[in-house]
């Protein structure tokens, strides 16, 4: 038997077939509205374009596109302290940005409609799409058309078999196809995984977009910063940073606890990429509740604390530098380490703020950077820099100032930043080691050098839609698999007694994607059909 002539572009059958298989369902454009509507008319004719498939892509790319500004702008929930130093370089432009909410695009207004109304339009489109599929499963498949030559694959042939053995050998060939038959023909019909994968992809993404929904409003998210030592209870006073769903209240945080036990770091000691991380390792204990028994969990960037859902992520680290000051009454009105942050990703020092409102007659403030492994600069002789993120040959370089700090007016002040512009200076810069002590000029005081620590941050996270979105995502992947590789066709075969007494059997095939595969598919049936019958001895298809 020949191969079938490839199947040419048609249109629906017409009255003597059924319509070709699809995975769009009626109604995919939407209807015009007529004159004089009511307002359920207007309301049921805005329902109908709301859930149409080609709305529902148009609100899903609104919504991507939407989400662009969130990556190059600073958001405060991520970093209001970019935020704040966007609004130092570009004020008036920064004014603007924020009237129209691209500070908080994931909270505004704007991006909230956009989202529901892509998960209204989903849930519109997704399950009439899904009952009808429901009902088509179960449906027996549609009839065999009058004229069987009019499908895009047709074959036809004779043999000595009866109609009746005709029919049941098709019924064998065609095992694992949903079949039908009815006197004269059997009908066959696979491939609705492809449908099925398709409803599974909607059905999915609308999880998916729960799941997110969930998080936002159940989750919350904090920043903290410890130094070796210090421990955490995880109340809303005790972060840094606390950016809480609108609907967590403050009795809804695990009552977990944990302690920063120790730190270690691993650098790269030589070669062009020295002094760039290999490792972080967290020594911590903690409690899953006050009263719960203490255990230990060593904590690394891939490798988070997950206590109750509440995740624990290292984000951070750094030195922080013990000071004790005594002022010119000789009490010692400061002794405590203080955390110095890098200014910038990859920065091999950091710098601090030292503020001591106790001390008198003036009140003290000193602003700094530690050199973990201190060197001249190359680019600025004279000046200290670091070779080195590792701590090496540790070094401070402290300008002491002297005024009022401010901390009594009510102001909110950041304790990484100094008012310099109404404080004095107090004397030239200092250089310091560990254990060096400087006299300050004017017998305002003295300052030691006492040690270093270190300090991580971390991202605290809790987010009940985390694996409920996992889940959507990996069967999204699977819904595309199907749809992407499951084909849709339909087999006929018509069996009836000719004018010479033998029987015709007429085979048709309609399938959805048309290729080499769908056309070879076809062949092996028909020739398979021929083959069975009478042992080969059956005439050979038309086009052979």
């Amino acid at each position: 038997m020949a191969r079938p002539a490839p199947p040419t572009e048609t249109g629906p059958a017409g009255p003597s077939g059924p319509p070709p298989p699809g995975d769009t369902p009626p109604g995919d454009s939407a209807p015009r509205p007529p004159g004089r509507l009511g307002l359920v008319g207007w309301l049921r004719w805005a329902w109908r374009l709301l859930t149409t498939m080609r709305v529902a892509l148009i609100l899903l790319f609104l919504l991507a596109l939407a989400a662009v500004p969130g990556s190059f702008l600073p958001q405060r929930g991520v970093s209001p302290s970019d935020v704040a130093a966007y609004y130092a370089d570009n004020p008036e432009l920064a004014a603007l940005l924020d009237t129209l909410w691209l500070f908080d695009v994931y909270s505004a207004p704007w991006f909230a409609a956009i989202y529901l109304l892509l998960f209204t339009s989903l849930v519109g489109c997704v399950v009439p799409r899904a009952a009808k599929h429901w009902r088509d499963m179960r449906a027996r498949p549609p009839a065999a058309p009058a004229r069987l030559d009019r499908m895009p694959y047709s074959a036809s042939f004779s043999t000595g078999a009866s109609p009746a053995e005709v029919l049941d050998r098709a019924q064998e060939v065609l095992r694992g196809f949903r079949t039908d038959r009815t006197d004269g023909s059997v009908a066959a019909e696979k491939g609705y995984l492809r449908e099925t994968g398709n409803v599974v992809f909607h059905i999915a993404m609308l999880g998916l977009l729960a799941a997110v929904a969930a998080g936002s409003l159940f989750g919350y998210r904090g920043n903290i910063l410890l130094t070796e030592g210090d421990g955490f209870a995880n109340t809303v006073a005790s972060y840094d940073a606390y950016y809480p769903g609108s609907q967590v209240r403050p009795g809804d945080l695990q009552p977990f606890s944990f302690t920063l036990d120790g730190f270690d770091a691993a650098f790269i000691d030589e070669g062009p990429r020295t002094g760039q991380p290999v490792d972080f390792t967290v020594e911590t204990s903690f409690r899953t509740r006050p009263e719960a028994p203490e255990e230990r969990y060593t904590l690394r960037v891939n490798q988070p604390l997950d206590v109750d859902g509440a995740r624990v992520y290292l984000v951070n680290h750094g030195y922080a530098p013990e000071f004790r000051v005594t002022d010119g009454n000789g009490d010692v009105v400061l002794d405590q380490a203080v955390p110095f942050i890098p200014p910038q990703a990859g920065a091999f020092f950091g710098e601090g703020v030292i503020k001591v409102p106790d001390a008198r007659p003036e009140q003290l403030s000193f602003l700094g950077a530690f050199y973990p492994s201190a060197e001249e600069s190359a680019e600025a002789p004279g000046q200290l820099g670091s070779a080195s993120p590792e701590d090496a040959n540790p070094m401070v370089a402290l300008q002491p100032y002297r005024g009022d700090l401010g901390l009594d007016s009510g102001e909110p002040q950041s304790v990484y930043e100094l008012p310099t512009e109404r404080l004095e200076p107090l004397g030239e810069q200092l250089t310091l080691a560990p254990g060096d002590s400087v006299e300050l000029p004017d017998g305002t005081g003295t300052i030691t050098f006492t040690g270093y620590r270190e300090w991580a941050a971390f991202q605290i996270t809790s987010d009940p839609g985390r694996v409920p979105a996992l889940v959507s995502a990996v069967l999204i992947t699977a819904g595309l698999v199907l749809t992407l590789t499951v084909r849709r066709r339909r087999y006929w075969v018509r069996a009836e007694t000719g004018p010479d007494g033998r029987t015709l059997v007429r085979v048709g095939g309609l399938t959805k994607t048309e290729n080499g595969a769908a056309a070879a598919e076809f062949h092996d049936l028909t020739t398979t059909l021929r083959d069975r019958l009478a042992g080969g001895s059956a005439s050979r298809p038309n086009g052979e």
